[in-house]
C-alpha cells in the first residue's frame, strides 16, 4: 500500500508531521485530535527514533570515507588504509655546541665521551623544559685542555632533543594469545622510539629492531616494527608473523622501548641551556653549553585536515619516488620542519642536467643550517638512495627570493574615514605584508597585481582607486676581490631595453627621452680598477651592461661588463671583479622591470617576498569628491 511518508528530510518535527499527515489520511482517524491525545506521545517516540537512526546513519557513511570523516579514529583508519604513516608530536631541537676547559689540568685523557640521553635545561618565555642527546658524541684534547664535541662527521654544531627519556617494557606470550602492545603516552615521539628485543627477561644482549617504514626489502626474518595511533590516541606496537613484514619476537622475550615524551610546541624558541654534568679530566670540569640556533620543529600531531591532504598523495606515492609529487609527499609527511617542497627534474632545470632531480626545501622560520643539513642527509640516505628510479641523482638547491620592490598609490576621500592619511597608509602596507605573508609565502605562487588592487581598494570605503608599480629584485652574493663569471635567472621576461618607441616615428624625442630608463640596475659596489662607487646598469637602449661610477657624474667605466636576456630573464656578468659592497649587507642587488607588470609567476625553487624596504605606499586626496561650501 502506497504512503505519503518521505524520507529525505530527517529532522524531527518534519518526522513527526508526516506521520500524522500518514494517519489522518486513514478512516480510522477522522477529525481525530493528534496534538491532545495519547498518540501524539507515540509518534513522538517513532519520530524520534527515526531521527536518531537517520542520524546515525548519516554520520556512519560519513565516517566511512576519507573525504567526508570527521572523527580522528576514523581518519587515521584511512590513512592506514592508504599507507600513510600519520604523524605523532615532534619534539623541538636544538642546536648547541659544547665543551669542557681543563687547560689547567695535567695527565688529561685524551679523549671524553658525552653519553647517549644526556640532559639539559632550556628556558624560553614561558616555561622551563627538558633536552635530551639521542647520540653519544667524543671529545678530544686540542692540545690546549679545550675538548669539543664532534659529531660523526666532525661538526661542532650539535642537535639535542626535547623531551623526557621514558622505557616501556612488555613481555611477549603465547602466539595464540594475540598480544597487543600498547604504549599508553600520548605525548610520545615516534621518530625517537629504539624498539629492543631481549631474548629472555634477564638478557642484557638484545636486537634492535628497525621502523617499516625505512624498508627496503623485507623477509620473514626481518626485524621491523610498527608504531600507530590507536583510536583512543595511544599508540600500538606491532611486529610481523613471519609472512606479513618480518619475524615477531619470540615467545618469553622483553620488549623494551625508549622514546621522548615532548612538550611540542610549547618548547619553540628556547635559546638558554644549562646542565649539570661534569667531567673528571682528572679533576672535575662542568661541561659549558653553547646555543646557536634557538629550538625549533616541535609541532602537535598530524592534524585531521593535515591527513585528509596526505593521505591520497602516500596512497600515490606507494612507497616509491618517480614523479615530482612523490617527493614532495613523503619529505613532507615525514618532515614537520619542512614548510613546502619544489621538486623538478633536469629537462626542466636552467640549465638543462639530464638524469638529475632537484629538490628545493622551505623550512619553517629559525630551523639552523645544521639541523637543515641533516633533514637533507636524512631524505637522501633513508629514502631518495633507497627509492627513487636508478641513476636519477637527486641535488638540493636553496630557495632563490625574488624580492618584489611595490609602489602602491591610492586616491580616497578623507570625507569618508575617521583615519588620517598616515594611519591609513600605515594599515595599508601591514595589509600588503599580510597578503604577502598568507597567500604568496610558498613555492609555485603567482603575483597578481589585480588581486592585491582588489584587496586595496576594498580595504577602506575611502579606497577610491588605486595603481601599483612592480620591479623585481634577486640578491648575488659574489667572492670578493676575484673576477668570476655570474648568471642570475629573473623567473618573468624583463623589458626591452629597446622598446616599442624607438621602433615608432610617430613619436617625438620628448617621449623617446621618457622610454630611455634602466631595465637592470645594481646597488653601489666597488670595482677592481675603478675609483669611486660603481652600479651595474644596462645600455642606453640595449641589451648590454655597463659598470658607471656614481661618484664621478655617472662615467661609464665598463662599458661592456655583460649582458640581459629579456626573453629569458637571464642575467649574465662576465669578469665581474667586485672589490667591496657599499651597503651593510653582503650581497649586491639587481633591479630589474618585469616586461609583464601585471602578473609574476614563480618556477621550480622561487619564492616571492615583499621587499617592504624598497616598496611604499603613499595616499593622496582625491580632489574630484571634495565639495567646497561658499
Amino acid at each position: 500500500m502506497a504512503t505519503n511518508i518521505q524520507s529525505t528530510k530527517l529532522d524531527f518535527i518534519n518526522i513527526k508531521n508526516r506521520l500524522k499527515a500518514y494517519l489522518k489520511d486513514k478512516s480510522e482517524f477522522n477529525d481525530y485530535d493528534f496534538e491532545g491525545s495519547g498518540l501524539s506521545n507515540i509518534l513522538d517516540v517513532l519520530a524520534y527514533n527515526t531521527h536518531i537512526n537517520g542520524l546515525m546513519a548519516n554520520f556512519a557513511t560519513n565516517e566511512s570515507f576519507l573525504h567526508t570523516a570527521q572523527l580522528r579514529s576514523s581518519m587515521i583508519g584511512h590513512a592506514e588504509n592508504l599507507g600513510l604513516d600519520v604523524r605523532s608530536k615532534t619534539a623541538a631541537q636544538a642546536t648547541v655546541r659544547l665543551h669542557v676547559n681543563a687547560s689547567d689540568q695535567t695527565n688529561r685523557p685524551a679523549s671524553i665521551v658525552l653519553p647517549q640521553y644526556s640532559t639539559f635545561t632550556g628556558t624560553n618565555t614561558n616555561s622551563t623544559h627538558t633536552f635530551l642527546t639521542l647520540k653519544k658524541y667524543t671529545a678530544s684534547d686540542d692540545g690546549t685542555g679545550r675538548y669539543d664535541f664532534l659529531d660523526e662527521d666532525g661538526n661542532r654544531d650539535l642537535i639535542i632533543h626535547q623531551g623526557k627519556l621514558k622505557t616501556k617494557s612488555f613481555y611477549v606470550g603465547q602466539a595464540a594469545d594475540n598480544q597487543v602492545f600498547i604504549i599508553n603516552d600520548t605525548t610520545i615521539d615516534t621518530a625517537t622510539a629504539v624498539v629492543k628485543v631481549f631474548p629472555s627477561p634477564e638478557s642484557t644482549s638484545f636486537i634492535e629492531y628497525t621502523p617499516l617504514n625505512k624498508a627496503i626489502q623485507v623477509s620473514a626474518t626481518s626485524t621491523y616494527y610498527t608504531l600507530r595511533e590507536a583510536p583512543n590516541g595511544n599508540y600500538e606496537l606491532n611486529f610481523g608473523d613471519g609472512v606479513t613484514f618480518g619475524k615477531t619476537p619470540a615467545t618469553g622475550s622483553r620488549i623494551e622501548v625508549d622514546y621522548l615524551s615532548t612538550d611540542a610546541a610549547l618548547a619553540n624558541g628556547t635559546t638558554a641551556f644549562t646542565t649539570g654534568i661534569n667531567f673528571a679530566v682528572p679533576g672535575q670540569k662542568p661541561l659549558r653549553v653553547e646555543a646557536r640556533a634557538a629550538a625549533v620543529g616541535g609541532d602537535e600531531p598530524d592534524s585531521i585536515e593535515r591527513i585528509r591532504q596526505l593521505a591520497p598523495q602516500a596512497f600515490a606515492t606507494q612507497q616509491r619516488l618517480v614523479t615530482t609529487e612523490d617527493y614532495k609527499s613523503m619529505i613532507l609527511s615525514k618532515f614537520s620542519t619542512v614548510k613546502d617542497v619544489s621538486v623538478w627534474g633536469g629537462e626542466q632545470n636552467t640549465p638543462v642536467e639530464y638524469g638529475k632531480v632537484f629538490i628545493s626545501l622551505l623550512f619553517n622560520d629559525g630551523v639552523s643550517e645544521n639541523s637543515k643539513n641533516a633533514i637533507k642527509t636524512q631524505i637522501k640516505s633513508n629514502f631518495t638512495d633507497q627509492l627513487s628510479i636508478m641513476s636519477i641523482t637527486p641535488e638540493f638547491i636553496d630557495p632563490v627570493e625574488l624580492y618584489l620592490n611595490l609602489g602602491v598609490e591610492f586616491n580616497y576621500n578623507p570625507d569618508l574615514t575617521g583615519l588620517t592619511l598616515n594611519a591609513l597608509e600605515a594599515r595599508l602596507t601591514s595589509d600588503v605584508i599580510r597578503h604577502f605573508r598568507d597567500e604568496i609565502g610558498t613555492f609555485g605562487e603567482v603575483f597578481r597585481r589585480s588581486q592585491l588592487l582588489s584587496d586595496v581598494d576594498a580595504f577602506d570605503d575611502s579606497i577610491l582607486s588605486s595603481k601599483t608599480t612592480v620591479e623585481m629584485e634577486l640578491r648575488l652574493t659574489p667572492t670578493l676581490n676575484t673576477a668570476q663569471t655570474y648568471n642570475l635567472y629573473f623567473p618573468a621576461p624583463i623589458q626591452s631595453a629597446a622598446g616599442e618607441l624607438v621602433r615608432s616615428a610617430d613619436f617625438s624625442s620628448e617621449d623617446l627621452l621618457k622610454q630611455d630608463i634602466a631595465r637592470i640596475e645594481s646597488s653601489t659596489f666597488t670595482h677592481d680598477g675603478v675609483v669611486g662607487n660603481c652600479k651595474v646598469i644596462n645600455r642606453s637602449r640595449s641589451n648590454i651592461l655597463q659598470v658607471i661610477n656614481i661618484d664621478n657624474n655617472n662615467k661609464i667605466e665598463i662599458d661592456n661588463i655583460g649582458v640581459y636576456n629579456d626573453a629569458s630573464g637571464t642575467v649574465t656578468l662576465n669578469n665581474f671583479h667586485p672589490v667591496n659592497i657599499i651597503n651593510p649587507v653582503s650581497y649586491i642587488t639587481f633591479m630589474a622591470k618585469p616586461r609583464d607588470e601585471s602578473i609574476i609567476r614563480t618556477l621550480r625553487n622561487y619564492v616571492l617576498k615583499y621587499n617592504l624596504d624598497k616598496s611604499f605606499v603613499s595616499g593622496s586626496v582625491d580632489r574630484e569628491t571634495l565639495r567646497v561650501s561658499l
